[in-house]
């Protein structure tokens, strides 16, 4: 046999023959398959076999996702060089719509991440009538609103009806000859999730490869694991103590409401609860419902700081209490950090805090760990992996001091209080430069954990355990791909790492047997075997609901930025056709008189006290350009979210209602949203025989709009109280120069609106 590959499509001499990656590809290429194979043992090799097998077969193109940017460029610079004769393209949101649809059409090879996709799929800039085959890697993300989830149904339920005329017409592919391959190294513990993901992937068999089979040993390298446990420094257990006290009567406040939880409750125990108070607070609950869960908010930040003081240390407690007070000092912080900021036990262990100048030992095990490895190693790499950034900053510090290392942080791409992220291109150029030397450390978040091949690191080292085995799995799997690696976990002595440490064994072994189950062909009712059998889950929307709204050519047109809300999707399942637009004004267009604006209720509210007063304008280009504007606030607890008096609320939608002429509708939730929107796409279109039409554009502001917009800026101030001001006074200046006493000749300024304005006016900035 010769030792390569021998495929028209595949360079020659470059992947070499692995029986086990034979016997995956070719159950593969029977039906629709989910592999599992352990990191490092090609799951990509895999998916080039079958993909170079379809092209060569069927002709048209393949389409291979990929969860990051980074994931996406590296797999694009394999299919490249791999498949020399066939067109490779990469998606991603740095690219242009128009150039992504141009690239579509003269692509045979399409790389992206699965959110472009969804986009154009539901812009109707692309289709999959041409698509043979699908490749999901890391599958085990294909459950909930996931993109692959929405992918792999348009996939083999769309036929490309419907499409854009832009859309480049194909023969197309028989729905039953459709194929894909979901790919993952831990598709997780739970039977039930990996059920869902067979489902949502329309997966008809389950091929699994572990590392004690006998095709497979011959290519795994040893991964040495150790276990460095560290102590906890005696003023961080003082601290505890204090912050304890803290938790305790936390834990009393919520008893006194009915409610109970210990100080040692686990974090699942705490969400449990959580979940539980909202859907009280959903169904009409009353008061002491709401203010459990504004005291539940307190257990979890006290808790999470018990766990960063053992576990992260001093530094990374000290920026989440800067991070508290700061939430607590903000005009839109929540009750809860504001309670804690005044607590004196807390403010107390805020002061311990600070007297505090132990460095947590495992910044020393760290600079031992890594120094050790790179000495006399120069191609060696290394990744240390933290739950936190604050940790990663503080690490990639603690090794900037040690000779012969060369750290970087590698973050996701969210800015957060005093921390900014990394852009798509700027993780791309740090992996790159990790590649070729230039870092030899990576201090990485979860954003490394998936899928990034560098065969060069030597050392993976756990700042802390992980309770998931999901995530275990991925960090293990950095190391050990060509040569023997090395794994390092640190466990503060005592503490919630302990905890985690086991929580990940435990589900890990349960993982493992869980998978040695799967193997084989699924049923038609697809169940994973016996062992996972169980009925077909309930669609999101009741088919007595979709029944009512049965498509006839009702169509959406829905704002790109609303994907991310779950609306679409069910207005989608509701027989509406959904069409992705940029609306300038409006969330969902459905006539050409009737346009809808989506506001959660905390959407609602952040609008209101967030100084920039954002809602009326876009309520007043809604009313200006639609003759039946609508809002839908959605959600429950309108008058219990932030820090806002009722009257403020009832001001606002007053004002949208009577001012505007806007109509309000309440909606329970997204699925009630997406049917109450269909329902009007059916009256409009169907009872009234109206088209849906594109127009309307924001307007901008004439001065005496800038004016208005100014001076309701400020708290406890709407749009028709700021017109009352100008008239009155005659200009921005003397509004804000007028003393209280002249501000409370204006009408509809009563006192604590004058107190108000004084109050922003004239007090001292403390930012």
């Amino acid at each position: 046999m010769s030792r390569y590959i021998s495929h028209p499509l595949i360079r020659k001499d470059m992947i070499e023959q692995r029986l086990y990656q034979l016997s995956v590809a070719s159950s593969a290429l029977k039906s629709s398959c989910l592999a599992v194979l352990p990191t490092g043992l090609g799951k990509t090799i895999v998916a080039l076999m079958v993909i170079a097998a379809r092209l060569n077969d069927l002709g048209g193109k393949v389409l291979i996702l990929s969860p990051t940017k980074p994931l996406v460029e590296q797999h694009s610079d394999f299919f490249r060089q791999a498949l020399p004769g066939c067109t490779v393209a990469t998606f991603t949101g740095s690219i242009p719509p128009e150039k992504r649809t141009e690239l579509w059409k003269d692509s045979q090879v399409i790389v992206s991440t699965p959110q472009v996709i969804e986009n154009d799929l539901r812009a109707r800039r692309i289709d999959l009538r041409d698509v043979v085959h699908i490749t999901f890697d890391e599958a085990h993300r294909a459950v909930g609103r996931y993109a692959y989830v929405y992918i792999a149904k348009r996939y083999f339920e769309d036929l490309g009806a419907g499409a854009s005329a832009d859309v480049d017409a194909g023969a197309g592919v028989d729905a039953k000859s459709r194929l894909v391959l979901g790919i993952t190294a831990s598709p997780g513990s739970n039977p039930e999730t990996i059920a869902d993901v067979c489902e949502n992937l329309h997966i008809e068999c389950v091929e699994v490869k572990s590392e004690t089979d006998s095709d497979v040993i011959p290519y795994l390298h040893d991964r040495d694991i150790e276990w460095v446990r560290v102590d906890i420094p005696s003023e961080i257990k003082k601290l505890k103590q204090v912050l304890l006290k803290v938790l305790l009567g936390s834990c009393s406040k919520l008893e006194d409401l009915g409610f109970y939880v210990s100080p040692d409750s686990s974090k699942r125990e705490l969400l449990d609860l959580q979940s539980r108070l909202h859907a009280q607070v959903a169904e009409g609950g009353d008061r002491d419902s709401f203010s459990a869960i504004s005291v539940l908010a307190e257990i979890f930040k006290i808790s999470h700081a018990i766990e960063l003081g053992e576990t992260q240390g001093v530094e990374a407690l000290e920026r989440y209490f800067d991070r508290l007070n700061a939430e607590a000092r903000s005009g839109s912080g929540s009750k809860a950090s504001k309670r804690l900021a005044m607590d004196p036990d807390m403010r107390c262990a805020i002061a311990m805090l600070s007297a505090c100048d132990e460095e947590n030992p495992k910044l020393d095990a760290v600079r031992r760990i890594v120094a050790d490895q790179l000495q006399g190693n120069l191609d060696s790499r290394v990744i240390v992996f933290t739950n936190f950034r604050d940790s990663a900053e503080m690490v990639t510090k603690a090794l900037s001091e040690v000779d012969g290392v060369s750290a970087v942080r590698f973050v996701g791409q969210a800015s957060k209080y005093k921390d900014k992220g990394l852009t798509q291109k700027q993780q791309t150029e740090i992996i790159s430069k990790f590649r070729s030397g230039e870092y030899n450390t990576l201090v990485a978040t979860s954003v490394a954990e998936e899928g990034l091949d560098i065969p060069s690191t030597d050392l993976v080292l756990f700042y802390e355990p992980v309770p998931s085995e999901i995530r275990t799995i991925q960090r293990k799997g950095r190391t050990g791909r060509k040569r023997t690696g090395r794994i390092v976990v640190l466990i503060a002595k005592g503490s919630r790492d302990e905890a985690a440490y086991w929580i990940s064994a435990r589900k890990e072994k349960k993982m493992l047997a869980t998978i040695a189950n799967m193997s084989g062909s699924r049923s038609k009712s697809k169940s994973v075997s016996m062992s996972m059998s169980r009925p077909i889950r309930e669609p999101a929307v009741e088919q007595k609901q979709l029944a009512e709204f049965s498509g006839d050519g009702l169509v959406a047109y829905i704002d790109h930025r609303e994907i991310r809300s779950g609306v679409s999707q069910i207005i989608e399942e509701a027989g509406v056709e959904v069409v992705m637009r940029t609306l300038e004004i409006g969330d969902y267009l459905l006539s050409d008189r009737v346009c809808v604006e989506r506001k959660t209720t905390s959407d609602f509210i952040s609008s209101l006290i967030s100084g920039r007063r954002e809602l009326f304008g876009q309520i007043s280009d809604l009313a200006r350009t639609f003759d039946k504007p609508v809002l839908i606030i959605e959600g429950g607890d309108l008058y219990g979210q932030r820090q806002i008096h009722p009257n403020a609320v009832r001001g606002a939608l007053t004002a949208i209602a009577i001012d505007f002429g806007v109509p309000i509708l309440m909606s329970k939730d997204a699925e009630d949203t997406a049917l109450m929107i269909a329902a009007i796409a059916r009256r409009e279109q169907q009872e009234h025989g109206r088209k849906v039409v594109m127009h309307g554009k924001r307007s901008a502001m004439m001065l005496p709009q800038q004016q208005e917009y100014v001076v309701s800026a400020m708290p406890e101030i709407g749009p028709v109280v700021a017109k009352n001001l100008l008239r009155h006074f005659g200009t921005v200046a003397a509004v804000m120069g007028a003393s209280r006493a002249e501000l409370l000749e204006v009408e509809l300024v009563g006192p604590k609106t004058a107190d108000r304005i004084r109050e922003v006016v004239g007090g001292e900035y403390k930012g």
